[in-house]
């Protein structure tokens, strides 16, 4: 054999060991991605479907076909100069908003009218009014306090009591002990119902307020809050302010109560009390006035009220022992409508 010959047969020898313990080629080495994770990323399972590499670029060198919606690509008109109309700018799509379900519309429920029973009280000593009786008006109801125990309420009102106040304080320190209870079962018996205030006036009259206010509740359907002024021989405080001061304190205990309730107050009064200090006063104020002897109109002349106080001597079935009664100035449809103007 000749040199040359096992030169070349060397030569190829190292050509071909080279070939096989050297890198492979570029398409050999492209595998499947590396699984390996760090400790606080876990990968999605479904963020690159699975498939293969073959299929995958075989598929990409292969004539697409041709959707049947598909024409033209449109090219991005980012920089392209849109056209402007002259005036308001009209959108080219209806805004998101529009396109929600319409609300259902909203209807205020329709305000029911109680109930009005008519009159069935008895009384220890009847008056007869004549032709102008209390019994001729449609809406009667009671007031009461402690003095009245417990009551019936649904009872009560069936005897004809449609409407109830209920006596809540004295001054500025003393709460009748059951008016909470009155307070409350009244209501669920379905009576309208309002609280009173006995006026002291030893106390001032701002102390009073806050006193009132403190402990009646601020309800919707709640008839006016009322203010009971009056001489009271039994009362420890013996004062008998001027007219003037007696207006002056009235004022700023009802302003107040205004105020809160967002109610004018109605003043409750008696013929002595009238006498001397209310007469032609608080012209745009309310009035419940106490008349068991006489119609309103002949003691207190020329005088609009609201309630009539026509008795003290009422007696009903569910309330022990005597009870003041009550009318509403006006027929059905006129106290329905007083109330709901409240």
């Amino acid at each position: 054999m000749r040199l040359s010959d096992v030169t070349a047969i060397f030569l190829a020898c190292l050509t071909v060991s080279g070939c096989a313990s050297g890198p492979p080629p570029e398409n050999v080495r492209a595998g499947q991605p590396s699984q390996e994770t760090t400790s606080s990323v876990v990968p999605p399972s479904n963020l690159v479907p699975s498939g293969n590499v073959g299929e995958a670029a075989a598929a990409a060198s292969a004539p697409q076909e041709e959707l049947a919606w598909a024409g033209q690509v449109p090219q991005p008109q980012a920089f392209a100069p849109a056209a402007r109309t002259v005036g308001a700018p009209i959108p080219s799509e209806r805004p998101i908003a529009m396109l929600a379900p319409a609300k259902p519309e909203m209807r205020a429920a329709p305000q029911t009218r109680s109930q009005i029973y008519s009159y069935g009280f008895r009384d220890a000593k009847p008056i007869n009014f004549g032709s102008i009786s209390p019994r001729k008006l449609a809406v009667h109801g009671v007031d009461i306090s402690r003095w009245q125990g417990e009551i019936d309420w649904e009872r009560l009102r069936t005897q004809g009591a449609n409407f109830a106040y209920i006596k809540a304080t004295d001054g500025g320190d003393h709460l009748d002990p059951m008016f909470r209870k009155n307070w409350r079962r009244a209501k669920e018996a379905g009576l309208k119902r309002g609280a009173y205030h006995f006026f002291y006036w030893c106390r001032t009259a701002g102390e009073q307020a806050d006193w009132f206010i403190r402990n009646v509740p601020k309800e919707a359907g709640a008839l006016p809050p009322v203010i009971d002024v009056e001489w009271n021989g039994e009362s420890s405080c013996k004062r008998r302010p001027s007219r003037e001061r007696v207006l002056e304190k009235m004022q700023v205990f009802m302003d107040k109560l205004e105020r809160h309730y967002g109610q004018r107050p109605i003043i409750y009064t008696a013929p002595d009390f009238y006498r001397d200090n209310l007469k032609g006063a608080f012209p745009d104020y309310p009035f419940w006035l106490r008349s068991v002897a006489a119609h309103p109109s002949k003691v207190y002349p020329k005088r609009k009220w609201v309630f009539w106080q026509y008795s003290g001597s009422g007696l009903s079935h569910g309330v022990d022992g005597r009870i003041d009664l009550n009318v509403f100035h006006g027929d059905e449809n006129d106290w329905h409508d007083w109330v709901a103007s409240r």
